[in-house]
C-alpha cells in the first residue's frame, strides 16, 4: 500500500503540469483542465490500491483526465455546445502551434500569467494549477489566511471567465509582458523547495528547487538579455549550492554561520557569481538592477567567504539599502535588520525588528530573527518567549527541531 501512495505522489509531482497543459490545449478552457485533472487523480487514490499501478501512469491519468472533461462538458453545456465541445476531442484537426515556447510546463505557466490578472493572482493561480502546490502552501508563501488565499484563487477564476480572458498559447511578443508574473511564480516554488512549508513533506523539496532552477533556465535562452531573469537564474544557482549543508543528518537545520562551507557546490557557485558580474558590467554601463539581480549579489558576498567571519556585512548592508528602495517590504527590511545586527549590534537592530511587529506578527522568521536577537542581548525570558512563537509558527520540521534546540539551550 505505501509503494501506491509513493506512486501516486510521484505521480503528482511529475504529470500534473503535463496533463493539465495537455488539456489546456484540446479544451481551451484551463478551469476544465485544472478540474478534470483533478478529479483523475482523486480517481488513481480510489483505484490503484485496489488494480494496482499502471504500466504508463502518466498516460492513464491523461486518458482518464481526458474522459472526466469530456463529461463535464456534456453536463455543463447546452445541446448545440455538446456537439461542438465534442468535436475538440478527435485528433483530426492539427495540433496548436506551440509558439515560442517548446517546454508545456513552461508555457502553460506563460499562459496563466495574463496581464489582464493582477501580479499576486498570477502567481497565486500558477502556483495552484501548474506548480501543484496546495492552498496553504500558497497562503503561507503570501503571508496570508488560508480562506483569503481560496479566495483569491476562486475570484481570478471568476474574472477569468467572465472577462473572457483568452488562454492561448503565448507568442515571442507576449514574452516580455508576462515574464515578471512567471518569476514571481517561479521564484515562489523555489522557496517552498528550498524551505518547505508543510510539516508533512521533506524540511528541503530538491524536486521543486531543481524544476524551478530548470524552467529559469529555459527563460534565460528565450530572454538572453532580460536581467531579472539572469538575476533570478543567479539567485536560485547560489541558494541551491547550500542545499546539501543546510540539514544535518538529525534532521535539524543548519544555520549559515555553522554550515560546512567546504560542502557548497563550486560549480553551482561559479556559475551564480559569473551571472552576478554580468550584471554588475550592466550596471556599470547605467542599467540600473532590479530586485532579483540585488538578492543575487547579496548571496553572491555570502559565498565568496570563506568563513563566517570573512563575511563583508558593509557591502550587504549597502545592497539591502539599495533593495529597499526599489522593494520596500516588511520581509526585507527583516532581511536588512539582520546585516544591521552585525556592524552596529544587536541592540540596534531589534529596534528596527519591534517596529515591523504588526504586518510581520505571523510569519515565523520575524519572532525566530527577534529571539536571535534578544538571545544576543542576554535576555533569556524574553528570548524563549520568541523562540516558542516561532517555533508555533514554522511549519518545516527541521527549521523547528532547530529553533527547538536554540531556545532550549537559553539558561
Amino acid at each position: 500500500m505505501s509503494e501506491v501512495r509513493e506512486a501516486i505522489t510521484r505521480a503528482h509531482h511529475d504529470e500534473w503540469a503535463r496533463v493539465v497543459a495537455a488539456l489546456t490545449r484540446r479544451f481551451g478552457d484551463l478551469g476544465i483542465a485544472e478540474d478534470s485533472a483533478a478529479e483523475a487523480f482523486a480517481t488513481a487514490v480510489e483505484r490503484w490500491p485496489a488494480d494496482g499501478v499502471p504500466p504508463n501512469p502518466g498516460a492513464w491519468l491523461t486518458t482518464t483526465a481526458n474522459h472526466k472533461a469530456i463529461d463535464r462538458i456534456r453536463r455543463e453545456n447546452k445541446r448545440d455546445d455538446k456537439h461542438r465541445e465534442a468535436r475538440m476531442v478527435h485528433d483530426d484537426d492539427p495540433p496548436e502551434p506551440l509558439g515560442a515556447i517548446d517546454d508545456d510546463r513552461l508555457r502553460l505557466i506563460f499562459t496563466c500569467c495574463h496581464p489582464a490578472l493582477a501580479m499576486e493572482t498570477r502567481a497565486a493561480l500558477t502556483l495552484r494549477m501548474v506548480g501543484g502546490l496546495t492552498v496553504p502552501e500558497i497562503a503561507r508563501a503570501f503571508l496570508v489566511t488560508e480562506s483569503a488565499m481560496g479566495r483569491r484563487i476562486t475570484r481570478a477564476k471568476d474574472k477569468i471567465k467572465a472577462a473572457r480572458i483568452p488562454y492561448r498559447v503565448p507568442s515571442a511578443d507576449d514574452l516580455p509582458a508576462r515574464v515578471s508574473g512567471v518569476l514571481a511564480a517561479l521564484f515562489l516554488v523555489f522557496n517552498e523547495g528550498y524551505l518547505a512549508t508543510g510539516p508533512d513533506t521533506d524540511p528541503v523539496r530538491h524536486d521543486l528547487t531543481a524544476e524551478a532552477i530548470r524552467l529559469t533556465r529555459l527563460i534565460r535562452d528565450l530572454l538572453p538579455d532580460d536581467g531579472e531573469v539572469a538575476g533570478l537564474l543567479a539567485l536560485m544557482l547560489l541558494t541551491e549550492s547550500r542545499r546539501t549543508a543546510r540539514v544535518s543528518a538529525g534532521g535539524e537545520l543548519v544555520a549559515l554561520d555553522e554550515q560546512d562551507r567546504g560542502s557548497w557546490d563550486a560549480a553551482l557557485i561559479a556559475e551564480g557569481h559569473r551571472l552576478v558580474r554580468e550584471r554588475l558590467a550592466a550596471a556599470a554601463a547605467g542599467i540600473a538592477p532590479g530586485r532579483y539581480q540585488i538578492l543575487a549579489a547579496i548571496n553572491a558576498v555570502h559565498t565568496s567567504a570563506r568563513d563566517m567571519r570573512d563575511t563583508d556585512w558593509s557591502q550587504i548592508l549597502a545592497l539591502y539599502d539599495q533593495l529597499v528602495r526599489i522593494d520596500p517590504s516588511p520581509i526585507i527590511a527583516l532581511n536588512r535588520a539582520v546585516a544591521v545586527a552585525e556592524l552596529d549590534g544587536p541592540e540596534v537592530a531589534l529596534a528596527t525588528v519591534d517596529r515591523l511587529e504588526p504586518t510581520l506578527s505571523g510569519y515565523h522568521a520575524y519572532h525566530a530573527t527577534r529571539a536571535d536577537l534578544l538571545r544576543r542581548l542576554g535576555r533569556s525570558q524574553r528570548s524563549r518567549a520568541a523562540y516558542d512563537k516561532a517555533i508555533d509558527l514554522a511549519g518545516n520540521t527541521a527549521e523547528t527541531a532547530y529553533l527547538t534546540h536554540r531556545r532550549d539551550q537559553l539558561r
